[in-house]
Order: C-alpha cells, then sequence, then structure tokens
C-alpha cells in the first residue's frame, strides 16, 4: 500500500446521520482524521480553536481564497466556510485518510481539485425514514422541517455524481460498510500510482535481462 492517505467526501441529507456515521468512524479507527474548516463566524461557548474550526477575520480568510489555500468554501448566513488546503495536505501526506464532511456543491469543487478523491453519500431507506428523523429530533419547527425536505429534494439531483451510496439503516454495520469501501478504493489504480511505477520498472529491468 502507497502511504498518502486518501480524501473522503462524505455527504448526504439533513437527518441522514452522516455526523454520528463519521464520529463513530473516527472513533473506531486511528487511520482517520476529520478536516478542520476555517470560519469567520465567532466561537461558541466551548468551542476551542483547531478543534472545531480554525477561526479567523474575514479578510483572512479572504486572502487565503486569493491565494489559492482553500479546497473549497461557501458563505452560509452571513460568513465564510471553508476547507484549508495546508491541514488537508499535511494529512494525506502522512498517510492519514481525510474526511470532509460537506454538501453537494463542496464534494463537486473538492473532485475538480483532487480528481482522484472518494464521494460517499448518505442516504436513510426511504424519505419516509428521512421526515421521521428530522421530526423525531424535536428541535426545529416544522417549517424548519419542511425546508429541508425541500433542500433534500435539490440534493437528489446530484447523487449520480458520487462513487457510493451507503444507506445508514444499522449504524454499526453502515460504519463497517464505509471502512471496507476506503480499504476497497485504496487498492485502485489511480491511487497506486507508485506500486505500478516500480512493479513497471522492475519488469522493463528483467525483461532487459532475459533478453541478453
Amino acid at each position: 500500500m502507497e502511504k498518502k492517505g486518501i480524501l473522503i467526501v462524505i455527504s448526504g441529507f439533513s437527518g441522514a446521520g452522516k455526523g454520528t456515521l463519521v464520529r463513530e468512524l473516527l472513533k473506531k479507527y486511528d487511520e482517520y482524521v476529520l478536516s478542520i474548516s476555517m470560519t469567520t463566524r465567532t466561537p461558541r461557548p466551548g468551542e476551542q480553536e483547531g478543534v472545531e474550526y480554525f477561526f479567523t477575520d474575514r479578510e483572512h480568510f479572504e486572502e487565503t481564497i486569493e491565494r489559492d489555500g482553500l479546497v473549497e468554501y461557501a458563505q452560509y448566513c452571513g460568513n465564510y466556510y471553508g476547507t484549508p488546503r495546508a491541514y488537508v495536505e499535511e494529512q494525506l501526506a502522512a498517510g492519514r485518510n481525510v474526511i470532509l464532511e460537506i454538501e453537494i456543491q463542496g464534494a463537486l469543487k473538492v473532485r475538480k481539485e483532487y480528481p482522484e478523491c472518494l464521494l460517499i453519500f448518505v442516504t436513510p431507506p426511504s424519505a419516509e425514514e428521512l421526515e421521521r428523523r428530522l421530526v423525531g429530533r424535536g428541535t426545529e419547527s416544522r417549517e424548519v422541517i419542511q425546508k429541508r425536505l425541500s433542500r433534500a429534494v435539490e440534493e437528489s439531483e446530484g447523487v449520480e455524481a458520487y462513487d457510493y451510496i451507503v444507506v445508514n439503516d444499522r449504524l454499526e454495520e453502515c460504519v463497517e460498510e464505509i471502512h471496507c469501501l476506503v480499504d476497497a478504493a485504496r487498492r485502485a489504480p489511480v491511487r497506486r500510482n507508485e506500486f505500478i511505477q516500480g512493479i513497471r520498472e522492475e519488469l522493463f529491468s528483467i525483461a532487459k535481462g532475459v533478453q541478453k
């Protein structure tokens, strides 16, 4: 296996349970790390610099954009959110599999920057189950839930761009499925360039020796 890690983008409908899946994956396996986003929003009570986010001001964020220091970024509710390129590449070089938990638009931007990245979309087993989970949270009004469901309709149009769809029905099984997909992806030729080049050179050398 080559030492470099894989960049993994995990997206899904709001309520699909992708955040829980990611937390369980990080807890169970040491080779994964969650990318830490940079944001211009104010830290909330208990949030720590370099743990939940890298907190910065708007001027520095826009300077980072100008010098191509972000893999992807977007604005939400008046604040910038983005994925620092240096952090991602440092972790990949160290052999860690870096997880980005972002929406479809961001995922497609990442695919342009890193064509070899792995895109996984998480969904509940049915639309009825998605609605049940959103209602079951008990934290949002019916109006907000309706907006999330409408957003899910829009997001469903972009699912074909992903490499795999994972149905989050049983949490433990779903975590194992994602881990198996990542393990298999590490063996794909597009991510084994060093190995392919090495064995090609060895074969060339051996073939030349046989000819003599």
